[in-house]
């Protein structure tokens, strides 16, 4: 006999991670909205402070990925092209790997994939927790220059519309 809806075998949370992580694949926006970026220092794998005044000013990309994270892995080629395309006109980029990623693993990753921008280890969850407690990967934030998210992407973002976004970003 077929489960009916009071018997699923599907909790109303684990019903609703499996559809977030369904759209996830295909990537969709989140949140847009005006909301302030929380005030946070990453640390890069080369230690490097990224303090939230180096940032003021600037438009920012706020990737949180792991390794161990295939849509993370799938998207990187094409965060690399967005990266390059807008650097020189005031993006910055910070790839925060998450808590549980291995530092080697992320160091390695960085390395042979010869990632451009910074990589971040938030290897206590702080950075993670002040964006939302972000738990999904890839999660991305598009930060105007004012300090406000613009966009949230959870999954992977479509890259044309996230191109605009960004152009627009930038020329305000």
């Amino acid at each position: 006999m077929a489960d009916t809806p009071s018997k699923s075998k599907w909790s109303k949370p684990a019903a609703i991670a499996a559809v977030v992580l369904a759209l996830g694949g295909i990537g969709f926006a989140a949140f847009t909205g005006s909301k302030p970026a929380p005030e946070v220092t990453y640390l890069s794998i080369k230690g490097e402070q990224i303090t939230p005044a180096a940032l003021k000013g600037k438009v920012v990309m706020v990737n949180f990925w792991a390794t161990s994270c295939v849509t993370c892995v799938k998207e990187m080629p094409d965060m690399v092209r967005t990266y390059e395309k807008f650097k020189g006109q005031g993006l910055e980029f910070i790839a925060v790997a998450m808590s549980y990623d291995p530092p080697n693993y992320v160091v390695n990753f960085t390395e042979t994939r010869k990632l451009p921008f910074k990589v971040a280890l938030d290897v206590d969850g702080s950075a993670a927790k002040a964006f939302g407690d972000v738990q999904l990967t890839p999660t991305t934030f598009v930060i105007g220059r004012d300090g406000k998210i613009l966009k949230r992407y959870v999954g992977e973002p479509d890259f044309a519309e996230l191109d605009k976004l960004i152009q627009r970003a930038l020329s305000t």
